[in-house]
């Protein structure tokens, strides 16, 4: 079981955002974000968006910091990778 977070710099709502992905499956992700107490309306197609002032709160729950082209990287290696217009 691994997930992993980017670093909070995508800009929204007046704050920093990280993206938290699994390379597993998308049940791992939601029991890993409601764990960490990610509500379900964060969820984004394939990745949940973690607001920068809960990034160390995934860190410590086990997220892997990895730069965003890694997470992406991974997130399409797996299989798992939604683009943009494209919600199952």
């Amino acid at each position: 079981m691994t997930l992993y977070i980017d670093p909070p710099t995508w800009p929204g709502h007046g704050r920093m955002w990280s993206h938290l992905v699994s390379d597993v499956s998308y049940d791992e992700l939601h029991a890993f974000a409601a764990a960490i107490g990610a509500p379900p309306r964060a969820f984004d197609d394939d990745h949940y968006d973690i607001p920068s002032d809960r990034y160390d709160d995934a860190v410590r729950a086990g997220a892997v910091e990895v730069g965003s082209k890694e997470l992406v990287r991974r997130l399409t290696a797996a299989g798992l990778r939604r683009p943009k217009g494209r919600s199952v």
